[in-house]
């Protein structure tokens, strides 16, 4: 009798025994379940956390230079083989922004349908930043006394501001 084990998705141990019997073998497999979680029964998807957001734009320069200069992220170097077609940004520690060249159709959008939101230090200071700079932007007070600022990006795409407060 052969045995060995392994180790599946961090938790469980399975035991595959290999069994000789008149030249021929048969395996039999026995899955040990630690904490409630079997090696071969899931179910949860599991999903931990976002880590990022793509948007097809159709001018990729103009795109990059919105999110890169004027929401000043921080641009997350890509491929060589994808420069000319691609362009990452970090929002946060984990989380990312990332443009793909070839759209060809267009955006339409507005504050109560699609959008995606992005904390900001102070609301006030972002509603000051815009209007130095003559940005087009929608503010209101939802419905739980949080302000936002809705701004379109070169595309359309909507970007909802909420003041961060830990």
């Amino acid at each position: 009798m052969l045995l060995f084990k392994l180790r599946f998705f961090g938790f469980g141990l399975s035991i595959f025994k290999f069994f000789f019997v008149k030249k021929t073998f048969i395996i039999v497999f026995v899955s040990v379940c630690f904490w409630g979680k079997c090696a071969l029964s899931q179910d949860k998807i599991g999903i931990l956390k976002h880590n990022h957001i793509a948007l097809q734009v159709a001018d990729i320069q103009a795109s990059a230079k919105f999110y890169g200069e004027v929401l000043q992220l921080e641009r997350i170097e890509v491929p060589d083989n994808l420069k000319a077609i691609r362009a990452w940004f970090k929002i946060g520690n984990d989380q990312q922004i990332h443009l793909l060249a070839g759209r060809t159709q267009p955006v339409v959008n507005d504050r109560n349908g699609s959008h995606y939101a992005i904390f900001v230090a102070s609301i006030a200071e972002a509603e000051a930043y815009l209007k130095k700079r003559q940005l087009p932007f929608h503010k209101q007070v939802r419905f739980d006394g949080v302000t936002q600022i809705y701004l379109p990006d070169p595309d359309g795409y909507l970007i909802e501001l909420n003041e961060w407060k830990p």
